[in-house]
């Protein structure tokens, strides 16, 4: 793809002008770890709203989206949908305790629930995390996007990237990302909008004339966000209802509950209100992504099959999906606004990398280094968290060259939380609404969860399975996924197994074991999900409850509208 001088001049100015503000707005040559990790705790409803939004989405979103709508269609978007639901249960039933016991880490959490032990597995498993999903996977995603949109080779985007990025996390702490975040989260989507009106407007010349003439291109369940269980084959279908229902809230709350990238941004507000509300907004702005980075694809799908753009090729012929958004780019957006598109990309994937820095500077330094030493000084603190982050992002850089042994880039960043996302989904939600709940029960099933996730990681590997293997096919999905050679279980199946696994392991090993003090369980446990939505009067259309319940309504009537 060509780019002209103009877009590279957008290009360099969106570097240059984002790592100012960020420096600008964050630096302190003497900052405390309260305004380093943690903004001074004054980020308001707004801005902790549109910072979680702008963390969640990156490069992997605007291409493995667009992709996914191209190749299944807008089922996807119950990947950002369900969401909602997640940000509901964040804001009513945990963010409270978050925010009342005054945490600058959601492993300090667990701690004061359960043990300074469950406090190390979790920081352990959300460093592992943010360094392989967050930072790792999401650098070789910009790198390969960009690739192909503007011919800089891979690792050249990914230290490009990666220097931009660092410079203004490592030096400006929670507030530079946020306030980076906030005008990446316009940014991006203004570039989206720009993109799908483009879209709709070229229709009518690859002879699209009305929405008829648009779902009579389309196969039913295309334009279809909910898919049956079973395929015409009878093979399980990977996205049904019931994959969707049962799958998303192992990976939704591990990762918008306790995902320390996320939650910082609620860890950071202003008051309980704020940070409730605000994780409420994102649940709103995660509404957006099916139309303006799903729909999208769809559309380029129509005019793949009127001739009017084409997909680019794998190794094995068959189409590469993951072309869809940089094809759609050069097709549609005329010269001189390449360079606004570049940036929204760069947004997008800077807003991911920087929220995993600061969120893996903040574990190192509170959960390790404060520990290690209780007597540290906040300037050695922020110094540990400045130089860890900078070892993360080197370690994160020699990860992400290995992006090209998944299959795809969404399937490796849903399998790899799959690891441990079953383990820590069980442990905090039934430390939190289940008081009988115990240390030794919680230990037990991060140990024993996580090994067997590792161990279904593992085996479904394609290198793993075609040892195994003597004849396994050219498109062989893996010893568990693949339907013909393997199991024929979707990951999204896998994860209720092994959630449901750990679950009788931890009622398991409670039971056998004496029962948590009852000061333990101050600030920590609900005992009931009612307590948690009946505890005080409600407020006005501003509490959160109401706003939970109007962001309910409307996502039920969303997806009567899509069903």
């Amino acid at each position: 793809m060509s780019i002209s001088t103009l877009d590279l001049v957008i290009i360099a100015v969106y570097l240059i002008g984002i790592t100012a503000i960020g420096i600008r707005v964050g630096y302190r040559k003497s900052t405390t770890s309260r305004e380093y990790f943690l903004a001074g705790k004054s980020l308001g409803w707004f801005t902790v709203g549109g910072a979680m939004f702008a963390s969640n989405i990156s490069t992997i979103h605007l291409v493995g989206l667009a992709a996914a709508g191209a190749s299944v269609g807008l089922v996807m978007g119950n990947f950002e949908w369900m969401a909602s639901f997640c940000l509901i249960v964040l804001a009513l039933f945990f963010a409270p305790f978050y925010f009342r016991t005054g945490i600058q880490t959601l492993p300090q959490f667990l701690e004061r629930r359960y043990s300074p032990a469950a406090r190390t597995f979790l920081a352990a498993i959300a460093i592992f995390g943010a360094l392989l999903i967050h930072i790792g996977i999401s650098l070789y995603a910009g790198a390969k996007l960009f690739e192909a949109f503007l011919g800089i080779p891979v690792l050249g985007s990914i230290l490009i990237i990666s220097a931009v990025t660092v410079i203004y996390t490592v030096l400006g702490g929670l507030k530079a990302v946020v306030v980076t975040e906030t005008i990446q989260t316009f940014l991006l989507l203004g570039g989206a909008v720009l993109i799908t009106v483009l879209a709709i407007n070229h229709l009518p010349s690859a002879g699209v004339h009305s929405y008829a003439d648009f779902k009579a291109q389309l196969a039913p369940e295309q334009l279809s966000m909910i898919h049956p269980v079973h395929k015409a084959n009878g093979h399980l279908n990977e996205y049904s209802w019931l994959a969707i229902l049962l799958g998303y809230p192992v990976l939704g709350i591990w990762y918008w509950c306790s995902d320390q990238t996320i939650v910082q941004r609620v860890l950071g507000s202003r008051t309980e209100r704020d940070g409730q509300n605000g994780a409420l907004f994102a649940g709103f702005l995660k509404i957006l992504p099916l139309f303006l980075m799903v729909v999208p694809g769809v559309i380029a799908l129509v005019l793949v099959k009127n001739g009017a753009m084409s997909f680019g090729t794998t190794e094995t012929g068959e189409p590469d999906y993951n072309t869809t958004l940089p094809n759609m780019i050069n097709l549609l957006v005329p010269s001189g606004l390449k360079g606004l598109i570049a940036a929204g990309l760069l947004a997008a994937l800077m807003s991911t990398i920087a929220s995993a820095l600061n969120s893996c500077a903040t574990l190192i330094s509170v959960d390790i280094v404060k520990r290690l030493n209780p007597a540290a000084s906040d300037a050695h603190q922020v110094k540990a968290g400045r130089i860890s982050a900078g070892v993360i992002m080197v370690l994160a850089i020699l990860w992400s060259t290995q992006g090209g042994q998944f299959g795809t880039i969404f399937e490796a960043i849903n399998k790899i939380p799959m690891i441990f996302a079953p383990a820590v989904t069980t442990v905090l939600v039934l430390g939190v609404f289940w008081e009988r709940g115990t240390n030794r029960a919680a230990l037990t099933t991060f140990s024993v969860g996580c090994a067997i996730g590792l161990a279904y990681f593992i085996m479904d590997m394609k290198s793993v399975g075609r040892l195994i293997l003597d004849d396994a096919a050219p498109a062989f999905g893996g010893l568990v996924t693949d339907p013909v050679q393997g199991l024929g279980l979707p990951f999204m199946i896998v994860g209720p197994i092994l959630t449901v696994f750990c679950v009788i392991t931890y009622v398991i090993v409670s039971l056998l074991g004496a029962p948590p003090p009852r000061e333990q369980l101050e600030n920590t446990c609900w005992g009931s999900p009612l307590k948690a939505v009946t505890r005080t009067r409600i407020t006005g259309i501003g509490d959160p409850r109401v706003v939970a319940m109007i962001l309910c309504a409307l996502m039920f009537v969303l997806y009567v509208f899509l069903r």
